[in-house]
């Protein structure tokens, strides 16, 4: 019987293919609209989600449509922001400022304990966020011209849509349902969110090249099969280690946008990306330690798209 494959492994690679993901994203985005790129996704990440169920035993009725609407809201949201801020941006600073959902989570931490009346809001925590920003506007200053600030604006919200999206996997979680019907909601409000985007402008593609086809392929098969991986190291590995794994992504963009697409490689924008990297690691850990009722609300990291 072969040995399983260990979570560090399992979240490199899971890294690896989401930038492999955003190379792909990025080449198809001179083909095809954002909405279209996101039903594709959504298409493969179906009917994969289905056969693994299907093989599992898995039923597709939930108790709880309602949370997994509200999931699929923000992870699709998310999504479908992040696709569009990669067509425009140098590709690691699409993935660094969708990244930045670690950051918005401690700022929403900080926002729970004001609300409600904890008399000690962590110093750290704040500070944390406020490196994570100072990081963001060192990234976007160099790298973005005028013409790019809307994808850059796009990209930063994809990052606080991304962490709104952690917070209902993590209460699906908590009640017990399964990753794979989770997974499967979520493609399929890709789906539908692609079809919207889509459909009232220029509508689906009817024909398609090989070399687009197989570009919309590699979207759905590289983000869904991430998706798996990541969800599994979490489960079976370590968080801390996990989420220190996850920004290898960013490296990985970084040296995929040099090379592939040219991206501009300036000291200060190398300087931010350090700078959310820091924040998003402190945040995770202390999140991991913060004290009632608000470690409850900390979700358990996977990827949304």
């Amino acid at each position: 019987m072969r040995k399983p494959m260990p979570a560090p492994l399992m979240m490199a690679l899971a890294t690896l293919l989401f930038a492999l993901m955003g190379v792909c994203v990025k080449f198809a985005s001179a083909h095809y609209p954002t909405g279209e790129i996101v039903f594709y996704r959504g298409l493969v990440g179906a009917l994969t989600m289905a056969v693994l169920m299907r093989h599992a035993g898995t039923s597709l009725s939930t108790p709880v449509p309602g949370m997994h609407l509200w999931r699929s809201a923000c992870g699709v949201s998310s999504l479908s922001l992040w696709f569009y801020a990669i067509g425009g941006l140098p590709l690691a600073t699409a993935m660094t400022l969708n990244y930045m959902s670690s950051v918005w989570m401690a700022l929403f931490l900080i926002g729970a304990a004001l609300r409600l009346g904890t008399e000690r809001v962590d110093r750290r925590l704040i500070a944390t966020v406020v490196i994570g920003f100072i990081g963001v506007a060192l990234i976007l200053r160099p790298t973005i011209e005028r013409d790019q600030l809307v994808h850059g604006l796009v990209g930063l919200v994809s990052g606080m849509l991304a962490a709104m999206a952690y917070l209902q996997v993590s209460a699906l979680g908590r009640i017990g349902e399964p990753e794979t019907r989770v997974v499967f909601y979520f493609s399929l409000g890709s789906m539908a969110a692609g079809l919207a985007l889509t459909l009232p402008f220029a509508g689906l593609h009817t024909s398609h090249s090989v070399g687009g086809g197989a570009l919309l392929l590699a979207v759905g098969v590289f983000a869904t099969a991430a998706q798996l991986l990541m969800t599994r190291a979490y489960t079976r590995g370590r968080a801390l280690v996990n989420a220190s794994l996850q920004y290898l992504g960013i490296a990985y963009s970084f040296l995929f946008g040099v090379l592939l697409f040219d991206d501009p490689v300036t000291p200060i924008a190398l300087a931010g990306i350090a700078m959310v990297v820091a924040a998003g690691l402190t945040a995770t850990r202390l999140r991991a330690t913060v004290s009632p009722p608000l470690v409850n609300s900390a979700p358990t990291e996977t990827r949304p798209p």
